[in-house]
């Protein structure tokens, strides 16, 4: 069984044992929780989809570790113009493991 879940902007599919990377979630670390935000649910051949969520379905997931992603390096150039400008971001991220679907 799948799921396909939205959170942070973005959509991941997941299933049963999965360890994720998402956007900062403000949770504690070994704390469970729920995602309501499911697009998607899928096993075998049945797949049920929603609009825009599936009702009564939903993801439960632990929280691993709060953590930061890898640095990325922004250079801003200007030709012929004697200017250049180096700047970096790391995001932070938070590392979760699916323990459930519900569909």
């Amino acid at each position: 069984m799948y799921a396909v879940i939205a959170t942070g902007g973005k959509q991941y599919r997941v299933a049963v044992g999965d360890i994720i990377q998402v956007e900062k979630l403000d949770k504690e670390e070994g704390s469970s929780f729920d995602f309501e935000n499911v697009l998607m649910v899928g096993s075998g051949e049945s797949v049920k989809i929603g609009a825009p969520y599936v009702t009564g379905s939903q993801v439960t997931a632990i929280v691993k570790s709060q953590m930061r992603g890898e640095k990325i390096e922004i250079m801003k150039f200007r030709r012929r113009k004697h200017h250049q400008k180096r700047t970096g971001h790391r995001q932070y991220l938070t590392k979760i493991e699916i323990t459930g679907i519900t569909a």
